[in-house]
């Protein structure tokens, strides 16, 4: 009897411990700037952690690497998870390959599978994910790159949900046998989504068409009812269908709150007659000097009433949607999108937004 109610005990305890969320909202944030979030786990501290929880297999698919201090213990991780027999196979995007080769001819010799791709449609392998034993992924803004852990603000998503991460190794596959020339894998059975939807892009690469972004975000503009909150590094003219989507939404009377970097006031023109009210994200310089391709608010995601949101690794531009490998999650459930709107609400009153006619002008490169 004492044995039954001490096990009662311990299993009543463990059951009322809190268990993870299956999608967690992860930050980056530029060193001195105001712009974390004490609530939020780092993609610094996050990546280490799932790296080293990995058994069997990692699979990682990204735009490209490089590495510096900051990156070095995600790097490191990677090299002892190889070391203790966990398969690791890397794809990167063949040009930018020729930029970056040393992390991942690094890698490769310390045992990784290293496959470097273009898509056939024409773009880039723009995508930054990562799947662990097939039970576990990770998407977001972040390229591995010193500079997206401490330099740049980047938001991402860690996340369990099965058919969300089967769906992810479903990518990776695909595009792991064409960078190989091998023939493209069986079409997956049907997904089963629930509170959560893993998409893509390009349309004709992915496993299932189904899984596209681009009619899904419509889908997401054209669901609001009250607010529409968008922060993105960029957007283009030139996608008619998200445009359209939102001059819909303004027409019924929602109200749309547009969050965009300074980058993009290299081509000013694209935020003409925009619906709702716009503002300009800008990152100031460190005292220090200039560090290229930093400094900037790269974060790419969505809010729709505080009750739906996308995060994902599409800028707003068309080549993104219709010919670079991008992904993104769709969340309808849940605290998260109260919590991503929240998030935008920050960045909104922040000191770093403005509008464009005050917005500090960008420098990218070198």
């Amino acid at each position: 009897m004492k044995y039954w109610c001490l096990t009662a005990l311990v299993l009543g305890c463990a059951s009322s411990r809190p268990q993870p969320d299956p999608v967690e909202l992860v930050e980056s944030w530029p060193l001195e700037t105001t712009l974390g979030h004490a609530d939020l786990r780092t993609a610094a501290v996050v990546w280490p952690g799932m790296i080293n929880a990995a058994q069997t297999r990692i699979d990682i698919a990204e735009f490209y690497i490089s590495t510096g201090p900051r990156l070095e213990p995600v790097i490191a991780a990677l090299e002892q998870a190889i070391a203790r027999g966990v398969r690791v196979r890397v794809l990167a995007d063949s040009k930018f390959s020729e930029t970056y080769p040393e992390t991942l001819d690094r890698l490769a010799a310390h045992g990784a599978s290293v496959r470097r791709w273009k898509p056939s449609t024409g773009g880039v392998l723009h995508a930054k994910y990562f799947v662990i034993d097939a039970r576990e992924g990770y998407l977001g803004s972040q390229n591995f790159d010193w500079r997206s852990l401490e330099q740049i603000q980047e938001l991402g998503v860690r996340f369990s949900v099965p058919d969300d991460v089967r769906a992810l190794e479903d990518i990776f596959e695909t595009d792991w046998a064409q960078a190989g020339g091998e023939p493209r894998p069986p079409a997956p059975k049907a997904y089963s989504f629930n509170g959560s939807t893993l998409i893509g892009s390009p349309r004709e690469l992915l496993p299932d068409e189904r899984l596209w972004d681009l009619p899904a975000l419509v889908k997401l503009l054209d669901s609001a009812k009250q607010t529409i909150k968008v922060q993105v590094l960029t957007y283009r003219a030139d996608i008619p269908e998200l445009r359209s989507a939102l001059d819909r939404a303004f027409k019924r009377g929602v109200k749309i709150q547009l969050l965009i970097s300074n980058w993009v006031l290299r081509h000013p023109e694209n935020l003409d007659g925009l619906p709702g009210e716009v503002r300009i994200l800008s990152i100031p310089q460190l005292p220090s000097g200039f560090i290229p391709f930093a400094r900037v608010a790269h974060a790419k995601f969505c809010v729709v009433d505080g009750a739906r949101a996308w995060v994902g690794t599409s800028n707003w531009e068309r080549d993104y949607f219709f010919k670079s490998r991008n992904v993104g999650l769709l969340i309808d459930s849940g605290p998260l999108p109260r919590r991503l709107d929240s998030f935008f609400d920050g960045d909104w009153t922040s000191a770093y937004a403005s509008s464009a006619e005050k917005a500090e002008k960008p420098r990218v490169g070198n």
